[in-house]
């Protein structure tokens, strides 16, 4: 299983959002995905329908994990009618605080994904907009980190914070992590500064900025509001559009620069 973390050191850069409709998009390639809300906010949970008062969520495996058990993973799993998802709730801002003394804490959502083997192709997990104790169990568990943000002057800033943390966690905990690419969210090509900080991250980056950037669409808040992704709420949107090439894009990387499978917006 390829596990994917959306990931990034500032709030509002549109992790939520990418991480649905980029599951949503990747599961109508034929993908087996699952999501997992590592979030305490659990913004992803609430965009499902999901009551974010769940009794089994990603707390209590971690929990499980971190006292020995075998995490009850499979039976956390919540079909939303949209995508798997292990779910979150408030409690799991608890978890920063209990982990720290927990030896192997930065393995803890490794040994809950691992108990999954090969029951999905991919998942993707929606990390905290800060770099705490989940953060770095979601970027030790994963393969890529994809890291959207906004193209403006403070996230330009914080995503240089966030690489020098990525690849700390690289060196020291997980040498098979590599950076899957950077999206620009809420992204308008006519705004001079849109492109200025495009320009600067190629520069500073180079072969990281994906071609695909999410323009702003309010039917992507709209979709969420309906607890559906998208391609279901509105497969003729530039949400949709946006998501189906970001989708592709990422597809071909992962494919090592083949050609992707085609993308099935009506499936």
């Amino acid at each position: 299983m390829l596990i994917i973390s959306i990931a990034i050191q500032k709030g509002g850069s549109g992790k939520t959002t990418t991480a649905l409709n980029l599951a949503a998009a990747l599961q109508r390639m034929g993908k087996d995905v699952l999501l997992v809300d590592l979030d305490p906010q659990a913004n992803l949970t609430q965009s499902m329908g999901i009551a974010d008062d769940t009794t089994l969520s990603i707390y209590e495996l971690l929990k499980q994990a971190a006292s020995g058990e075998l995490a009850d993973t499979q039976q956390a799993i919540v079909d939303t009618g949209v995508l798997p998802l292990i779910p979150a709730n408030l409690e799991l801002a608890s978890a920063e605080l209990e982990l720290v003394s927990i030896y192997g804490r930065e393995q803890l959502l490794n040994q809950v994904l691992g108990q999954l083997g090969n029951t999905y192709d991919i998942a993707i997990i929606d990390c905290p907009p800060a770099v705490g104790m989940l953060t770095v169990n979601a970027l030790t568990a994963s393969d890529y980190v994809l890291m959207p943000l906004q193209a403006e002057f403070l996230p330009f800033k914080g995503v240089q914070r966030f690489m020098k943390n990525v690849q700390l966690i690289k060196k020291q905990l997980n040498k098979k992590l590599e950076i899957l690419g950077l999206v620009l969210t809420k992204f308008d090509e006519h705004k001079s500064m849109h492109k200025q900080i495009r320009t600067q991250l190629q520069e500073l980056y180079p072969d990281k900025v994906l071609a695909s950037g999410i323009r702003s669409n309010i039917s992507l808040a709209k979709a969420q509001e309906q607890a559906k992704d998208i391609f279901s709420f509105d497969n003729t949107a530039n949400g949709a559009k946006d998501y189906y090439a970001l989708a592709t894009e990422i597809a071909e990387r992962l494919n090592g620069g083949g050609a992707a499978a085609p993308l099935h917006l009506n499936r």
